[in-house]
């Protein structure tokens, strides 16, 4: 693989760098005809983002290798050792007049040139791992509630929050105004605290077609990462959301790039209780003992409810979601703390978020899934 950026290009491809490292730890990137895509997730799976670059975005780009194969290679390299190609935004528009990015296989190298005013060249050999495809399942389509707003818009309204909060509430308030709110997890320390609630009206936004009383509760970190793209970049932000408790997918839309970010909502007992009607989650056969083992390092009484956008791939099983009991002994109770210690920084509780599922997409000639099983995310070892 091997694509050149050029000019203000340079700056746009650091900007989507950045958003991406508030995602997860590790980008993969997967060169294909429809251009180079980046992607990233978090430790918990509850959070997946993917930025797809178009072949007219690059000055020059190639898919494959060499001929005759041409052989798509896809990898994953540390974000840290990335981002730090791409650190100084403000640099970067004023030094660097291209970028040269050439996926060496045979040599396990990652090779970014930055080529800079007054005929310097800073080249970065960065190590990487062959990996297998990352992409979570949704549908936009079947989704009851949609938004699309100037990332301005948004923007002004979440600085208004600190940036210590962790979740945020949308939801849709009285005569057609959006409301976005801090959460509060338990209700009887809300008079205790400070809350902030917030109502957009309605001509705010380009497009409106949400569900009375809808509410969702999602990730902030994760969404201010894109804001700062989106607004950055003079795009629409488009929000699609269904019940509490399934995605809400954040979409951006230009002639040479395609973004998504995937995050996990609250979910709440009602919408647990009822069968599920939006996004068409199926309930297929139950995992065996031993895959149900490897997903609880992963997740607590979460189920699936995305789709992978356009493909027709069927559901991924869902798993039903636990109540919480009382502690019968102490040793549960230290189990509890230690499974909250583990959590991840700005990630929603595996007890009460609901993880997504990835899709896993082997090379040629390796080993392949049925249509029917969707799985976690995978290393290239095959692990959880």
């Amino acid at each position: 693989m091997k694509c050149v950026v050029a000019g203000g290009n340079v700056k746009v491809l650091g900007r989507a760098v950045h958003s991406l490292s508030r995602v997860g730890d590790e980008l993969y990137l997967e060169p294909t005809k429809s251009g180079l895509s980046l992607r990233a997730v978090n430790s918990s799976r509850s959070a997946f983002a993917s930025f797809l670059f178009a072949p007219l975005f690059f000055q020059r780009y190639e898919a494959g290798g060499p001929p005759p194969d041409n052989e798509l290679f896809r990898c994953k390299v540390l974000m840290k050792s990335f981002l730090s190609v791409f650190r100084s935004l403000p640099s970067l528009e004023k030094t660097v007049g291209k970028c040269l990015i050439l996926l060496k296989p045979r040599a396990s190298r990652l090779v970014v040139q930055l080529h800079c005013k007054y005929g310097v060249t800073k080249t970065h050999n960065l190590a990487f791992q062959e990996c297998e495809r990352l992409q979570a399942v949704f549908d936009t389509q079947r989704c009851a509630s949609s938004l699309r707003a100037p990332a301005r818009v948004l923007a002004e309204a979440v600085v208004h929050f600190p940036q210590t909060l962790a979740e945020v509430t949308l939801g849709a308030g009285p005569r057609g105004k959006i409301s976005l709110q801090n959460y509060v997890e338990d209700e009887a320390e809300r008079s205790k605290m400070m809350v902030t609630e917030l109502f957009l009206a309605e001509d705010e936004f380009q497009t409106v077609a949400v569900a009375p009383g809808s509410r969702i509760t999602f990730c902030l970190k994760e969404f201010r990462g894109l804001l700062t793209f989106a607004e950055a970049s003079n795009l629409p932000l488009t929000i699609h959301y269904d019940a509490p408790g399934r995605p809400v997918i954040f979409t951006l839309d230009d002639a040479v790039l395609e973004v998504h970010l995937v995050l996990a909502t609250l979910s709440d007992m009602e919408s647990n209780l009822q069968p599920p009607t939006a996004n068409g989650v199926s309930h297929l056969p139950a995992p065996t003992d031993d895959f149900a083992d490897d997903l609880e390092s992963y997740m607590i009484a979460m189920e699936t409810s995305a789709y992978e956008e356009g493909s027709g791939v069927p559901p991924s099983p869902t798993f039903p979601l636990r109540t919480p009991r009382p502690a019968e002994s102490d040793a549960e109770e230290e189990e509890e703390e230690e499974e909250e210690e583990g959590a991840v920084p700005g990630t929603p509780p595996h007890k009460k978020f609901r993880s997504l599922f990835f899709g896993s997409v082997l090379t040629p000639g390796g080993l392949s899934l049925a249509p029917t099983q969707e799985v976690l995310a995978e290393d290239s070892d095959g692990e959880y």
